[in-house]
């Protein structure tokens, strides 16, 4: 016969990791109401999700297309990394990885010469978009 002081103790099962999907913009309530971000050739259509330079497609990922419209919907506003993912991914980030570095880099090779140096990083800080003059 076997007490239970003497069975084998095993971890509890691993529960699962829920991931909430990010959030872009606010869309309008009115059905029909295209939302779309310009600035000197760039577009967002939010609604869409497509986005394009000079009448070309940009093949921007899930992520990339909200970081992007996060960006452009905030002129000159700086965002600090943790403020980025915690807007574009839906959780903080712990301020030691390099995630937002990464998807504004692939961003700028996206999008082009012109503009690239939109995506402005300011040093220490974060980024933030400066729109066309």
């Amino acid at each position: 016969m076997t007490h239970a002081s003497t069975l084998p103790a095993y971890p509890a099962p691993a529960s699962p990791t829920l991931r909430l999907v990010p959030a872009l913009p606010a869309l309008p309530d009115a059905p029909g109401d295209d939302v779309v971000l310009e600035d000197d050739g760039l577009r967002l259509d939010l609604a869409g999700r497509t986005a394009t330079v000079d009448d070309h497609v940009l093949q921007l990922t899930f992520l990339e297309f909200g970081l992007l419209a996060h960006l452009l919907a905030n002129p000159r506003r700086v965002f600090t990394r943790r403020q980025l993912m915690d807007a574009v991914w839906g959780y903080p980030d712990s301020g030691e990885g390099r995630t937002v570095d990464v998807h504004v880099a692939r961003l700028r090779r996206k999008v082009g010469t012109r503009h690239k140096r939109r995506l402005s990083t300011v040093h220490r800080v974060g980024y933030k978009y400066l729109p066309a003059a």
